[in-house]
């Protein structure tokens, strides 16, 4: 097992920020502690003292820097700073599990033609169909029977878009709910939605099952309506605002929602998206980027990064002043507990797809998740002949960031969990690569979360 220490030191917004990797610690530092920090390497002997001061002699005094040297020597011999990988360690824990979450595919079709779908305008290249209920009877009892001991199981309903398919919908919850008491399992539903057949019907359906829905939308009017649009080529932002608003008005507020949208290189400006929809009366907000082949013209490249990380700062602003002037906007990928992180596992393999979870077909067919639907070097096997590929779920529960050699080195890692699967097999060609550009904007993302958190604790301190 190899032995790695690990800090990584940025500045934002005014503050010297240090995050010990492997404790989690965040330090805001004075000018001097930070770049001595920064000039630093192990061991902290003379040898590093010397080469320290010999570096920043023209701006401090030795005087300073020896006292700081000794200072981080402290913070060091205490396990503060450059604390020891301890997690290493549980990788060998990181087997296979019971299947605990699924993501249903209860419509591959859908009544929109969004221009960066990943599903291929919702039939996954594999035909439009919808799933009938015999298909999703066996999905639950799938579920059932793979999830062990596991009492809490997560169900997602995803298209295409499964209004589309909504009575089947609400059929396979009753069936659902019929066995929880049997199998001493509850049932835990999220719905994934363009809106376009929301009715209120529908909305109180999904208001009193699902114990979250995602309501997808691009941000600004006509932001929505250059990407999704209908069959037509109309857009879609007219007929899917009054209907959000309505669902979220009506929902309890001890259960989730978000409405998610995307970025691509035409509207770079995305903050702009964030607070157009915390101005429409939504506080739970994602906007992610959008991932495709460079030769599309909407596609997110290496240029776009200064851009994308000049958009999160400017987020970090903007989120700052709604709660200086008592409002409240939760973005999505600024959520971060610095204090009490998902477990050892968790951390070490992120999502569990292909493990804990899998996606599963109107045809029954079962995958790692929704992206690698069609993918048939992934197809784990198929609901209505009993198959399931263990050899899979067995190599996908081996995807942890010791097992991803871009990972193992990078200051992020216990945040990402080594990133998407994938996207790492669709854009670089491996699941066990990390893809370079993900990354960088995940770890954009997260030094904002990091000062997003230290505001909120400053904040408790006055």
């Amino acid at each position: 097992m190899s032995v790695n220490f690990m800090i990584h030191c940025f500045r934002l917004k005014g503050f010297n920020i240090v995050l010990d990797v492997h404790t989690g610690g965040v330090h805001i530092v004075d000018d001097i502690t930070y770049e001595v920090l920064e000039n630093i390497s192990l061991p902290l002997d003379d040898d590093c003292k010397k080469e320290v001061i010999e570096k920043l002699k023209s701006k401090y005094t030795t005087d300073e820097l020896e006292e700081c040297f000794d200072e981080i020597v402290e913070l060091y011999n205490d396990g503060i700073l450059f604390s020891e990988d301890d997690y290493e360690k549980f990788a060998d824990y990181a087997v296979s599990s019971p299947v605990k979450a699924m993501c249903l595919h209860i419509a591959h079709d859908c009544n929109l033609r969004c221009k960066y779908c990943f599903a291929s305008t919702g039939d996954f290249g594999e035909g439009r169909k919808l799933m009938d209920l015999d298909t999703g009877k066996a999905a639950i009892d799938f579920l059932l029977e793979k999830s062990g001991d596991r009492k809490n199981l997560e169900l997602d309903f995803f298209g295409g878009e499964p209004l589309m398919n909504f009575d089947v919908v609400k059929e396979i919850v009753k069936y659902a709910r019929s066995k929880e008491k049997e199998f001493g399992k509850t049932f835990r539903f999220t719905i994934t939605t363009n809106g376009l057949l929301l009715s209120d019907d529908k909305i109180d359906f999904i208001n009193k099952e699902m114990s979250n829905v995602v309501l997808s939308i691009d941000g600004r009017k006509e932001v929505n309506d250059r990407m999704r649009v209908r069959v037509d080529g109309s857009g879609s932002y007219d007929s899917i605002i009054d209907k959000y608003k309505a669902l979220v008005s009506k929902r309890d507020k001890s259960k989730d929602y978000y409405v998610r949208g995307t970025y691509t290189k035409y509207n770079l400006d995305f903050s702009n998206d964030v607070i157009h929809l915390y101005e429409c009366g939504f506080d739970q907000v994602s906007v992610e980027p959008v991932m495709g082949n460079e030769k599309e013209s909407y596609a997110i490249t290496e240029d776009d990064m200064d851009k994308i990380c000049e958009e999160y700062d400017i987020l970090v602003d903007k989120l700052s002043e709604i709660k200086e002037k008592g409002g409240f906007c939760n973005f999505f990928h600024f959520m971060l507990d610095l204090n009490q992180g998902p477990c050892a596992i968790k951390r070490l393999r992120g999502c569990g797809s292909g493990n804990e979870y899998v996606a599963v077909t109107p045809d029954g067919d079962i995958y790692p998740c929704h992206q690698f639907v069609g993918i048939e070097k992934f197809k784990m096997g198929n609901l209505h002949d009993k198959t399931f590929n263990m050899n899979i779920k067995n190599m996908f529960a081996k995807t942890h960031i010791y097992a991803k050699d871009d990972c193992k080195d990078c200051w992020a890692k216990f945040y990402c969990s080594g990133g998407c699967n994938a996207n790492n097999y669709l854009y670089e060609g491996d699941i066990l690569k990390a893809h370079k550009l993900s990354c960088k904007i995940q770890r954009k993302r997260l030094e904002c979360a990091i000062l997003m958190n230290i505001k909120k604790e400053l904040e408790k301190q006055l």
